[in-house]
């Protein structure tokens, strides 16, 4: 065999790799990608974003579908280990209950993802999922997730300004509007938690990592009212000590780390809750200096209508809600703001000007102490089982053929 033969035949091999790698993608019952040596099909894939689909979730159903699997795999994998099982009837039970929510019995439900050409074992496997992750996170984090009774009467302190707590505390906020960065952040979170021992080493993560404009100063906040707090962040906070940093707290479009500074509580009482007046300017994607430059021209919620006047009408909302209706990042940023004070958010697909325009309180609000405990409980187990997930991903070898 002469010298260039070989050399023809070696590019003939190396050029058919990626060729029959693309035909196998191809082939529905091909791996996609490898969990931990299992594998997921280009079927599985498709059936996910047929169901995501049938079901009218929002966002890059492809990306979503393929990362969803492979977090059901890691949900699955963990409650073999534990021992954990779901029988039938409970099976059946969780599947009747999710179509219900549409207001469908299950043989309903059925019929119409299966007409978007969805398997009932595609369905089954969605549901046997949540509801094996849903044992797994109650038998390991459920005794951790109890609340107090001194607890509920905080947390309805926060809520109705009873009591006029403040507190210091400093902030990491790691940017999370896309999966890929939720991964990493919720990742990098873990890390920070367990490390930061010192409120110099905080400032300093606060620094290099920290979305928030906060950064440039160590992450600090000034003397913040209770109250202003999104419940998620306010509960976690309350239960560390001066020094302690929290573990990561899930938000909307990032991940948070608080560390607590000093509180100070007083005897003012004002039973009412808040209301927050806020408008959000909504600008594509990279626009941040624009955004920063519009944030100055402004010095009311009335000066955004001038500023927006050429956009269409739907980039500029205004709204009025209670801080525990606000979404958590969102609330977090206006808890800083004072009445004409703006803030810079970067979401996935765009980028919020966001102002405070007004608080106002609303009296009389009742308490429903039974519900409230179980608010506070569901955050906490949220809060634990989007850090364990992310400690089993990164020690997944995830790997595509």
């Amino acid at each position: 065999m002469t010298r260039l033969t070989r050399l023809l035949i070696a590019i003939a091999l190396v050029l058919a790799v990626p060729a029959a790698a693309t035909a196998q993608q191809g082939q529905p019952f091909a791996p996609r990608v490898f969990v931990n040596d299992r594998a997921i099909t280009n079927f599985e894939v498709e059936q996910r974003i047929r169901l995501m689909a049938a079901l009218n979730s929002p966002g890059d159903l492809p990306a979503i579908a393929y990362r969803d699997l492979i977090d059901d795999r890691l949900r699955i994998d963990e409650s073999i280990a534990m021992g954990i099982q779901i029988n039938a009837e409970g099976l059946d039970a969780g599947m009747a209950e999710f179509a219900s929510r549409g207001g469908a019995s299950l043989e309903e439900f059925l019929q119409f993802v299966g007409a978007q050409g969805v398997a009932p074992e595609t369905f089954r496997d969605f549901v046997l999922a949540g509801l094996a992750w849903r044992a797994v996170v109650q038998t390991k984090f459920g005794p951790k997730a109890q609340v107090t009774e001194d607890e509920i009467d905080r947390a309805i302190a926060l809520s109705t300004r009873a009591g006029g707590a403040k507190i210091l505390m400093s902030e990491i906020i790691l940017r999370a509007d896309t999966p890929e960065f939720r991964a990493q952040s919720q990742e990098l979170a873990l890390e920070l938690s367990h490390n930061l021992k010192s409120a110099a080493a905080f400032a300093e993560a606060a620094r290099a990592y920290s979305v928030s404009q906060s950064a440039s100063i160590g992450g600090r906040i000034d003397w913040l009212d209770l109250s202003l707090l999104p419940q998620a962040v306010a509960s976690q906070v309350l239960s560390l000590g001066p020094g302690e940093v929290s573990e990561p707290i899930p938000l909307p479009s990032a991940i948070g780390l608080f560390q607590l500074r000093a509180i100070e509580e007083n005897d003012l009482r004002e039973p009412a809750s808040l209301a927050v007046e806020y408008a959000r300017l909504l600008l594509p994607v990279g626009e941040t200096a624009q955004a920063a430059k519009l944030a100055e021209q402004a010095d009311t919620c009335d000066d955004l209508y001038g500023l927006a006047q050429k956009m269409p009408p739907e980039q500029l909302i205004r709204d009025t809600q209670t801080v525990s209706d606000i979404p958590g990042d969102l609330a977090l940023a206006l808890a800083k703001l004072d009445s004409g004070e703006s803030a810079i958010l970067t979401r996935e697909n765009a980028v919020e000007l966001v102002m405070l325009c007004a608080r106002t309180p609303q009296l009389g609000e009742e308490f429903d102490r039974a519900a409230l405990r179980q608010q506070l409980v569901t955050q906490r187990l949220n809060s634990y089982s989007e850090s364990y997930l992310a400690e089993l991903r990164a020690d997944a070898i995830i790997r595509e053929p």
